[in-house]
């Protein structure tokens, strides 16, 4: 089996250097700490190379806008593809951090220079206006749950949602009334998304027994028991609503 050749940052320089010279740079490499220096009239681009996108070049590269705005990473094209969420992530950060990004491809002995980004401003009220879809729906997320049951950082555990949360207050509803219509559920202060819980009834909790009735099913019986803290919580609400009516 043939061994994957491992490309060294020393052949990014020639390409790069014949490209600059193109354009009408004088190119340098390795000035001070600098791997490569493009320079005409008053205008100076530093690139520093490495093999791959990380930790380190990102650090160098910052350091290098003490010298110049103009700062470009260049690396070798990546094997995954570039619209990938991994290769937008990284390029959305060297975005931020108002660097350049120059890929490198060898295709047949004969490289190919590609200009990814260039150095720009980072308008972060701008960034923010187009998240603010997002924004909305993170801040109905943390409205949608009354207590705090996820531990931050945590993988390959199943999270709490506003949603399963909701989906939680209609079960113990259901557990303690039994059938019911969504507008019922509603009046008990299961929210306006009451009928499309039931309706997708994403975990095979609730079962329509009836037109425009449901009722909590076996598996939602069974399951709801693994959310001891939330079940006890809306039970005591449903609790507490009876002894005001009934006051």
């Amino acid at each position: 089996m043939p061994q994957k050749t491992i490309l060294s940052e020393a052949r990014l320089f020639a390409p790069l250097r014949d490209f600059f010279d193109q354009l009408g740079y004088e190119v340098h490499g390795e000035v001070g700490a600098c791997d490569l220096t493009a320079s005409k009239d008053d205008e100076l681009i530093i690139v520093e190379m490495k093999r791959s996108l990380n930790m380190q070049v990102l650090i160098q590269a910052v350091k290098r806008q003490r010298l110049t705005s103009e700062v470009y990473i260049a690396i070798f094209r990546p094997h995954y593809s570039l619209s990938s969420r991994k290769w937008k992530d990284r390029c959305y950060l060297v975005r931020r951090l108002e660097l350049g990004l120059i890929i490198v491809s060898f295709l047949n002995d004969r490289p190919q220079v590609d200009f990814v980004l260039h150095p720009t401003p980072f308008n972060a009220e701008k960034s923010r206006q187009g998240a603010r879809k997002k924004q909305s729906q993170l801040q109905a997320e943390i409205a949608g749950r009354h207590g705090n049951y996820n531990v931050g950082g945590s993988t390959g555990r199943k999270l709490m949602t506003a949603y399963k949360e909701n989906a939680i207050h209609i079960a113990c509803c259901l557990q303690k009334y039994g059938p019911m219509a969504p507008k019922e559920l509603k009046a008990l202060g299961t929210g306006e998304k009451t009928f499309s819980v039931l309706y997708n009834n994403y975990y095979g909790w609730f079962e329509r027994v009836g037109r425009g009735v449901y009722q909590l099913s076996a598996q939602g019986q069974k399951e709801i028991k693994a959310f001891p803290e939330l079940v006890k919580y809306y039970q005591d609400r449903l609790t507490q609503k009876n002894e005001e009516e009934t006051v």
